[in-house]
């Protein structure tokens, strides 16, 4: 065996053998320094350590330490009570503390055990013990957390293995040091007793069996016992110091006393204030040391304020130096090709009204179009950013879809916009304008106007209410452009949670995710709500497997959803439509293209302006009345009649005669003819 790996072992046999066997005086001295000095090597470490496992060792230590210093307790007893003397290191400890008075020195010597005992040895103990508690409570929390970091992928498998391991080393440490602590409450007891038992037996040997005077016999052994208490307890001291340090000891990057330095003197308001105090306490109190302090504590304070402004612009500098640093790199203009799904833009003016301090809620607004949207379609609104821009008009806003402009308004701020419902007869003084959302005419009034105008029966929205509502009127146009893949995986995702079965027949074995965006965006486009996803996928499902034209799917799925389509737009039990006339349906089936890309129909442009004119017709019928205007179709042509429209007469209803609800009864007012 190595002499290293029998270090341990030959120091522990030593330190019994000191017990056991004589030991002369100047070993004894020897011994004594080496105590003091390991004693104060081991609390520089503590204090040095950055972490409580940087001495692992310590609980181990604190053992041997104190088996060490209880053996040449023990061994300055028998010097003391045989010979009357112990040495020159305990002799001169217990002379330079009595000064000549022995009850100042044994006062002092009192003074310093009930320090030990009651102050350093019992807080360190506590210490260990709630340290302890603690970090066996933590340690299923931190392996949860190595176990989160390990599947994330933020570690590798030996960092995982290295941070358990750790853990562990804590655990065992602070448990460890929970015991050990008692052997220093141990060793504080057994010194106290020690102190008594060399005064009591030094008296009975000096006076008995020597037959010295009482008083000389006092002096002489209570200046030794003093000498031999304070050798064995500032060792003591400086252990039960150090322990209380490592198991106090924070987390840091730093040595404990560059970390004191920083905490304590880092903040120069403190050191100002703190010299202000001691220039007031120096008008009541010695004036000397307090205008001393003040002077040493302003000048600390300067010199760290001239410091940290010293620092501040060179972290400034850095910044800027990285920041120019950062836009020179050629990667940085793909940040540049990102494009937002939907801008609203605003001039200045309005920024008052998208900012919370300033009491504007239209970030709420934002917030609660999407929850609407969501219920209203089924459909997942991307983000909307708000963003001011200075080239606006101070009360414009813009709304962009996908960066182009899409529509633009002025609003005026301190004014409400009143709109006719229809059944008001009484104008009222205001600002003619037009309502943004629906192309309504409208008034904008002053605040003094609103209730009057209210009273009169007109609708008066606020300038939020009209942007929130343009917006989500917009969104609801676009709904199909904003319906992407991405957009449509999540949706299915959702679904399959629960519908998993559906959801695998379906992809990818029968439609890939394009094709389904495909029938999305088609229902979107007209107004259909996509939020029951099961029966869509259902629909698909069923027909999919004969055809992958997404206009024909998108009908059976309209079919599929008839009572959802029939509640939407017929809000009675009965309703007037218009119908086409069979002959016309004939002509535009005739008419219809098929190509690998899809179908379209090719109808003369004068027939189709025929139609136009006819459909017009019913149109303005059903408006006079009124109702709005529904057109009723059979399924095959309703799709290609839509389309036929849809340029003309952008918000015309079309709908198949599969889509109605039994329960609906429908009355035709008139026919769309050729």
């Amino acid at each position: 065996m190595k002499l290293g790996d029998m270090s341990v072992a030959i120091i522990i046999v030593s330190i019994i053998l000191i017990i056991i066997l004589p030991i002369p005086s100047f070993i004894l001295d020897i011994l004594l320094a080496i105590n003091i000095s390991l004693a104060v090597v081991i609390m520089l470490n503590t204090i040095y350590s950055k972490e409580a496992l940087d001495m692992s060792i310590f609980p181990s230590l604190l053992l041997i330490t104190t088996l060490y210093r209880l053996s040449l307790n023990i061994t300055a007893v028998k010097h003391i009570l045989s010979e009357g003397e112990a040495g020159q290191v305990i002799a001169g400890f217990g002379n330079f503390v009595a000064q000549g008075n022995i009850v100042v020195g044994f006062i002092i010597f009192l003074i310093i055990m009930v320090v030990q005992f009651m102050v350093i040895t019992k807080g360190s103990e506590r210490v260990s013990e709630v340290a302890a508690r603690f970090t066996l409570d933590a340690m299923p929390g931190k392996q949860m957390a190595i176990d989160a970091d390990l599947n994330s992928g933020l570690i590798n498998e030996s960092d995982a293995k290295e941070r358990r391991k750790k853990i562990q080393r804590e655990a065992d440490f602070y448990g460890a040091m929970d015991g050990a602590s008692k052997f220093v409450k141990g060793d504080a007891i057994a010194g106290i007793i020690i102190t008594f038992i060399n005064i009591i037996g030094g008296l009975i040997i000096g006076v008995l069996m020597r037959g010295e005077e009482i008083g000389t016999a006092l002096e002489h052994y209570t200046i030794l016992t003093i000498g031999d208490g304070l050798v064995s307890q500032i060792p003591a001291l400086l252990i039960s110091t150090a322990t209380g340090i490592i198991v106090t000891r924070a987390a840091s990057d730093a040595a404990m006393s560059s970390d004191l330095l920083k905490q304590i003197f880092g903040n120069p308001k403190v050191l100002f204030l703190s010299s202000a105090l001691c220039v007031v306490l120096s008008l009541f109190l010695p004036t000397i040391p307090f205008l001393v302090l003040a002077a040493i504590l302003a000048l600390v304070g300067a010199a760290l304020l001239k410091q940290q402004k010293e620092v501040q612009i060179h972290e400034e500098e850095q910044v800027q130096e990285s920041e120019v640093e950062e836009i020179r790199k050629p990667e940085n203009v793909v940040s540049l090709l990102q494009v937002d799904p939907i801008e609203l833009e605003f001039g200045y003016g309005i920024i008052p009204l998208a900012d919370v301090n300033q009491g504007g809620d239209l970030l709420d607004r934002v917030v609660m179009i999407r929850r609407q949207l969501a219920l209203e379609l089924g459909m997942i609104v991307p983000v909307i950013r708000l963003r001011d821009n200075i080239q606006l008009s101070p009360n414009e806003y813009v709304i962009k879809i996908k960066g182009v402009e899409i529509t633009k308004c002025e609003i005026m701020l301190d004014h409400y916009m009143a709109m006719n419902p229809g059944g008001v007869e009484e104008e009222i003084d205001g600002i003619r304008t037009v309502e943004p959302a629906f192309g309504l005419p409208a008034v904008w009034i002053s605040e003094s106007h609103r209730d009057r105008a209210e009273m009169l029966g007109y609708t008066v929205v606020d300038s939020p209410s009209i942007i929130a509502t343009h917006l989500t009127e917009v969104i609801k146009k676009n709904a199909s452009e904003l319906m992407g893949r991405q957009e449509v995986q999540t949706l299915i995702d959702n679904v399959k949670q629960n519908y998993p079965a559906i959801v695998d027949e379906l992809i990818p074995k029968v439609m890939t995710l394009g094709e389904i965006q495909k029938v999305l965006a088609n229902l979107l486009r007209e107004g259909v709500s996509i939020r029951d996803m099961v029966t869509i996928l259902e629909a698909l499902a069923d027909y999919a497997p004969a055809t992958h034209d997404p206009d024909i799917l998108t009908e059976y799925v309209r079919q599929a959803l008839g009572r959802a389509i029939s509640r939407k737009f017929i809000n009675d039990s009965k309703s007037n439509v218009i119908t086409i006339d069979p002959k016309l349906e004939q002509i535009i089936m005739e008419s219809v293209q098929r190509t690998e890309n899809g179908s379209y129909i090719t109808i003369e442009p004068d027939v189709t302006n025929t139609i136009l004119s006819s459909l017009s017709r019913q149109v303005q019928r059903l408006v006079e009345l009124g109702q709005q205007p529904i057109v009723l179709a059979s399924p095959v042509v309703r799709l290609y009649f839509k389309r036929m429209t849809e340029r003309f007469l952008p918000g015309l209803i079309v709908l198949s005669y599969s889509e109605i609800d039994p329960n609906i009864e429908v009355q035709s007012i008139g026919m769309v003819s050729i």
